[in-house]
């Protein structure tokens, strides 16, 4: 059993909305306990452990936006590359009875082992190649001790 609840994660620049081209209002994203369910069954401890401290990251900071596959849960699959290896959460948007967006959660995560893996999903967005890029507004805001 597992009890029904969830959990900000994190609120998607502008520069991530434009890449899954959406109009929407609702810039959260949250995670169910459903889904920490899901990972820590299927994952290794390790890799789990990885995951969950870095979630935040792949998310808010994609290096890429694919469309997911038809069938599959979520719609879009971000993937990140941190330290030597590449990782990929997928995100569902939740809508309600009218088809307007309700919610924007985290479907599963994963590390991808092969490398073709990606290949068959289309690509919607990555930050170089004439995509839009990061903005200065959107990256982590760091305190400074300098004197105003």
């Amino acid at each position: 059993m597992v009890p029904d609840g969830k959990i900000l994660l994190c609120y998607l620049p502008n520069a991530v909305m434009k890449g899954i081209e959406t109009d929407f209002s609702i810039k959260s994203v949250y995670m169910t306990s459903r889904c920490v369910k899901h990972l820590y069954d299927k994952k290794p401890a390790e890799e789990f452990d990885f995951i969950i401290n870095n979630l935040h990251d792949i998310v808010k900071y994609p290096d890429e936006i694919y469309k997911n596959l038809s069938g599959k849960r979520g719609d879009f699959c971000f993937v990140k590359r941190i330290e030597d290896a590449r990782y990929l959460c997928t995100i569902g948007i939740a809508m309600d009875e009218c088809g307007n967006c309700k919610e924007i959660q985290v479907a599963t995560a994963f590390r991808l082992r092969d490398e073709n893996y990606i290949k068959k999903y289309t690509l919607l967005w990555d930050w170089g190649n004439d995509k839009p890029h990061r903005n200065a507004l959107d990256a982590p805001k760091e305190s400074t001790n300098a004197p105003q």
